[in-house]
């Protein structure tokens, strides 16, 4: 196999010299390279990058609707896209890394996340906002595909929760700065800032990558790549999504809805059979066999579920139920993301110490805890009790995310890195839209039995409360997931 050129600056790895072997075990931390905090450094902007722009969009589609002369369900498009290409194709990325070499696949997706970044700033219409959004969606995926894999394949175990931990903590701190940063940037320097902003930090990024990420040998033996599991995972995963994503329009029962479903899952199960059938499957099946590997993934799944579903049903609370602006609004909901940033690279450094299982379920049920709190919210409840729960769940999630992804990661070898961190950013995907699917259905469907005599306030809180119950079982749910993890050896 031809191997990637020598540089001075960026030394070629063999995965033999990884600080991790096949079964997550490490040699002492004095043997750990100060270069490796670095490449923490410069993964961490990325994650940050990213997760701002997730965030930050957001918050400016009523601001696209009038700048660009188009209606909501265009301007959804924007956001939709993004989920569909990232969600689609972070499995084969993840196989592409591990065949290919991860700072390869790593640092072109800078450079395609800048250009496109540029692009959507640069659009005049609609349509081309949709289409260069779609080349930032694919920056993307490379980026959320393979730097998990980068983190874990540069740190021991003892320090992998950690490291793990630090990375998402930039994910949340990007998830709480971008409805600020984006309110800010569209009121005073106009939508495409918020494109733009993108080009210099990316740049950064791009540098510090280039600098400090290493040459590495694939970890992974290159082959007839299947392009055939690849195609039908992605029209099955966007069949799948785009109908939850546009039930709210298309209605739940429409053929249309029902259609995409049936035939998602027809596609799903073809899928399954080639991967079986192949001797180089984009995806071993094999891994789910390992219990942690599922328990961490479901789990993970059902945090992201849970989360989305929140961030669905607390702004209706403040906007229609208690009336306040949308700027006030997304104010109250940083106390959200603020404790996950305190407490995921804490929990992933315990995590390390005494073992992935107990802290993950610890943060679901801390989680749990938080959204009873939130299902008790009444017409004019305290701003006090309402960042009380906020703030309860989003330690639980803190607490929660960095020592599972390091069970996820860990229970993997070496050279199904990328692939892990492909099925983990997957789950991410996935829960986000099964949240806010079962978010707005529970909302809508309340709304509808809802005695016609109370007040649109009054209903718009009973419809939240109930929908903040069912996230409590979401939670427990994931909560017995995390049980199921086998017992770790803590370092």
């Amino acid at each position: 196999m031809a191997l990637e050129s020598h540089s001075s600056s960026v030394p070629l790895r063999d995965p033999a010299d990884s600080p991790i072997d096949d079964e997550g075990y490490a040699p002492p931390l004095a043997n750990i390279p100060p270069v490796n905090w670095w490449i923490l450094v410069s993964v961490g902007c990325g994650t940050f990058m990213s997760a701002l722009d997730g965030s930050v969009v957001n918050t400016i589609q009523p601001v696209l609707t009038h700048a660009l002369h188009t209606n909501i369900a265009m301007v959804e498009w924007v956001v939709t896209v993004y989920l569909l290409i990232t969600s689609g194709l972070l499995l084969t990325v993840g196989r592409w890394g591990d065949v290919r070499g991860h700072r390869h696949v790593y640092l072109l997706g800078y450079v395609l996340f800048v250009i496109g970044s540029m692009l959507c700033g640069l659009s005049q219409s609609i349509g081309q906002l949709i289409a260069f959004r779609g080349a930032q969606a694919l920056g993307a995926t490379l980026l959320f595909a393979t730097a998990p894999a980068i983190v874990t394949l540069n740190f021991p175990r003892e320090r992998r929760g950690q490291a793990l931990g630090l990375q998402g903590a930039m994910t949340y701190l990007g998830i709480a700065t971008g409805p600020l940063l984006g309110g800010y940037l569209a009121t005073h320097l106009g939508w495409r800032s918020v494109f733009y902003i993108n080009v210099p930090v990316g740049l950064l990024a791009l540098g510090l990558s280039w600098r400090n990420v290493p040459r590495m040998r694939p970890v992974a033996l290159a082959g007839r790549f299947d392009l055939l599991g690849a195609a039908l995972f992605f029209v099955a995963l966007t069949a799948f999504l785009l109908p939850l994503d546009q039930a709210h329009a298309w209605g739940w029962h429409s053929l249309r809805t029902v259609s995409m479903i049936v035939l998602s899952i027809a596609l799903m199960i073809a899928f399954i059979v080639v991967e079986l059938r192949t001797n180089e499957p984009m995806i071993d099946l094999r891994l789910f066999r390992n219990q942690t590997f599922t328990a961490s993934t479901v789990s993970s799944v059902l945090n992201f579920m849970t989360m989305s579903a929140l961030l669905f049903l607390i702004p209706y609370y403040l906007i229609e139920g208690s009336g306040f602006s949308s700027a006030r609004t997304g104010m109250l909901l940083t106390a959200l993301p603020v404790p996950m940033v305190i407490a995921a690279p804490l929990s992933g450094y315990f995590s390390d110490r005494i073992g992935t299982r107990l802290p993950a379920m610890a943060g679901m049920a801390i989680m749990a805890v938080g959204c009873a709190v939130l299902s008790r919210l009444q017409l004019h409840s305290s701003l006090l009790y309402l960042d009380f729960g906020l703030a309860v769940a989003g330690l639980g999630t803190g607490i929660f995310i960095s020592p599972n992804n390091s069970a996820l990661m860990g229970s993997t070898t070496r050279q199904q890195q990328g692939i892990a961190s492909g099925v983990r950013a997957t789950a991410r995907n996935v829960g986000n839209v099964l949240g806010i699917g079962l978010a707005g259905a529970i909302f809508n469907g309340v709304l509808a039995q809802a005695h016609v005599s109370a007040s649109r306030p009054a209903m718009v809180t009973h419809a939240v409360d109930i929908g903040m119950m069912a996230l409590v079982a979401t939670t427990l749910l994931a909560l017995l997931a995390s049980a199921m993890q086998k017992k770790d050896r803590a370092t």
